[in-house]
């Protein structure tokens, strides 16, 4: 555990915790019936008298626990106590927990303060509380999962496959693959009617599993295809239909089966807090028939939704009228897609290996509860269930509501996109101490096999390219009109120093713990900014050679080192441009050094060691704007 002083003190105690005689003092989430020994050591400089750990659960009163003085050593008293999760959580047999410690001395009290639940000050109030969650025994997350790269298609713009596919009267087709401009609206928020198809279908996907496998890729994940009116498909027509525009069930049969037989998982898109409003379930249009909850008022599907004032006024997601919000507290509404014969057990039964789901922040704990138990049912415990959530999901609050989704019987994972932020910070503003607190938080307070199926990403269908975003990183784009920004491409200068970025990032999001996720066409280069030019067709046949074979690189290491699937994680440095952690377990050792400067810097290690990325050994130097992965 890494000390910062404090300017207020000399001299600082080491806090230690141990799980049967193993150091864990940078972690925080244990299965219930660990008990944790809690070691202190307090010079005696600091003159405290006693120390006191301050304990409460999440929303509780605080109890206190006197550590018993233990002996001294060296001019240091030591401390110890031991805690049990089992006495701490009760019959829950789980729960959240926030402590600190308390040095007593005569004329005062030293709190500690803790900034990423690892590392801390000690102050004269009480600050920040290392956190400790207690998840149920039997928890744990798919083995196969782990290690494992992931690759997010928006099938829309990925590949036009030879296949049968369904006509539609009411869609715009661009015929223009390379260069045909998508849709988008004339200012952020105004209404999009989102028709414009460039044909991408699942027969396309399936065409290019060859290429996939090739950046070792292992787990595709589909954005939504059910059948709905959009190109992206979040506004859901029918859950039971493979949308016709991607093929429809034959064409998702048939992926299913060759990413079988190349042993590459298909994950769905399970967007169910709300549906379109174009539906078989709301049917304002009157398309299925005039039996949705909109169009005929003794509809079977009129209490799915909430409606203030029939038929016009209804609740929606976000505001946006054209995505009523479903109503789970209806039991034949939630059990439609959780329960037996459900949609979620109906894509498992078929095939998948799991879920995503869409805005997982807005489903119920019944929801998630019954999901689980279905989802795992069905499937063997074998698919795995990551939710959308965009925070540190250990102590999520959601509608003032504290979020249980890793005590055990929820979500197995979640998109990470406090490493995005983390990530970003570090190579746009050369803030490698945030990285390192987003590292360490995460780590410290998810359950450990959690952390090796965190959903690693640098873009999804929410965020601009990656590239754009290094390369065009000190520009304020934020006035610029979506017609200039509909065709903005980088500069010459500027697309070389985001695709030099871009491979740090990279190599971190692939040697961190957890699964990277790529968005389609990053390792090709694609360029754009905000939604929706963030999801433009992949450049087949003009890839940037230079990212992709850079990603082809990084896929083989994972493949080839198992400390990526479940090592530990430790940082070792971090100071400004520069960042260093090690991934080890089983006698293997693997550090990684990431140099955002524009200077050389010197990074000594004990053994001699190869650098995994050119094969050339180390010679202790790291070049500017580059990254070693030494073994």
């Amino acid at each position: 555990m890494l000390i910062k002083l404090s300017s207020s003190v000399d001299s600082m105690p080491i806090i230690k915790k141990s799980i049967k005689g193993k150091d864990a003092s940078d972690r925080g989430a244990f299965p219930c019936g660990t008990d944790i020994d809690f070691t202190v050591e307090m010079p005696r400089a600091l003159g405290a008298s006693a120390v006191v750990l301050r304990i409460a659960k999440d929303g509780e009163r605080d109890r206190d626990i006197a550590l018993d003085f233990v002996n001294t050593e060296a001019g240091k008293d030591v401390y110890a106590t031991k805690i049990s999760t089992s006495q701490l959580c009760g019959a829950d047999e789980h729960g959240l927990f926030y402590y600190e410690f308390l040095f007593l001395r005569g004329e005062d009290t030293l709190f500690t303060d803790t900034r990423n639940f690892v590392d801390y000050t000690l102050e004269r109030r009480s600050g920040r509380r290392f956190l400790l969650l207690v998840y149920r025994q039997d928890y744990k997350t798919p083995e196969w999962f782990k290690g494992r790269t992931m690759y997010h298609i928006f099938v829309d713009r990925f590949c036009r496959g030879q296949g049968d596919v369904e006509k539609r009267e009411d869609a715009i087709i661009n015929d223009d693959w390379d260069n045909g401009m998508m849709q988008y609206p004339e200012k952020n928020g105004d209404r999009l009617a989102n028709n414009m198809f460039f044909g991408g279908n699942l027969w396309g996907v399936a065409e290019k599993l060859d290429y996939l496998k090739s950046l070792g890729v292992g787990v595709i994940y589909l954005s939504p295809i059910f059948k709905a009116y959009s190109n992206h498909k979040y506004d859901t027509g029918n859950y039971l239909e493979i949308d016709g525009m991607f093929g429809g069930e034959a064409a998702f049969k048939n992926l299913i089966e060759k990413a079988a037989e190349m042993d590459i998982k298909i994950i769905l898109d399970g967007v169910f807090n709300h549906t379109g409003d174009d539906s078989l379930y709301f049917d304002k249009y009157g398309k299925y028939g005039k039996t949705g909850a909109y169009s005929d008022p003794k509809s079977p599907y009129k209490n799915w939704y909430r409606f203030r004032k029939y038929p016009d006024s209804y609740e929606d997601w976000w505001g946006i009228d054209i995505l009523p919000k479903l109503n789970h507290t209806v039991d034949e509404c939630r059990r439609f897609f959780t329960g037996k014969g459900g949609v979620c057990e109906k894509y498992v039964k078929m095939g998948i290996g799991g879920w995503r789901l869409d805005v997982a922040d807005e489903l119920s704990n019944d929801f998630l509860d019954e999901l689980r138990q279905t989802v795992k049912k069905a499937s063997s415990q074998d698919a795995i269930i990551i939710g959308e959530v965009w925070e540190n999901a250990a102590e999520k609050i959601a509608y003032s509501h504290r979020r249980r989704y890793f005590r055990g019987a929820q979500l197995d994972s979640v998109m990470n996109y406090p490493l995005r932020n983390g990530i970003l910070a570090f190579l746009i503003h050369k803030d490698g101490e945030m990285l390192a607190d987003v590292l360490k938080s995460i780590y410290a307070s998810y359950p450990k096999c959690v952390c090796d199926s965190l959903m690693n990403l640098l873009g999804t269908h929410d965020t601009e390219r990656i590239l754009t975003v290094l390369g065009d990183m000190e520009k304020d784009t934020s006035d610029i009109p979506n017609s200039e920004l509909a065709v903005k491409r980088l500069d010459t200068a500027s697309r070389k120093n985001g695709i030099a970025l871009q491979k740090l990032a990279a190599t971190i999001q692939y040697t961190v713990y957890g699964v990277p996720s790529v968005f389609y066409g990053d390792e090709a280069g694609l360029e754009g900014y905000h939604d929706p030019f963030c999801r433009k067709t992949f450049p087949w046949g003009r890839e940037c050679m230079e990212l992709v074979d850079h990603y082809r690189t990084l896929g083989k290491i994972r493949q080839e080192e198992s400390v990526f699937t479940d090592g530990e994680f430790r940082v070792e440095y971090a100071c400004g441009g520069v960042i260093a952690y090690s991934r080890y377990g089983d006698g293997t050792n693997v550090t990684v050094v990431v140099n955002a400067t524009e200077k050389s810097i010197r990074y000594d290690v004990k053994n001699k060691t190869v650098d995994l990325l050119t094969g050339n050994e180390y010679t202790g130097t790291v070049c500017p704007c580059s990254v070693v992965v030494l073994k």
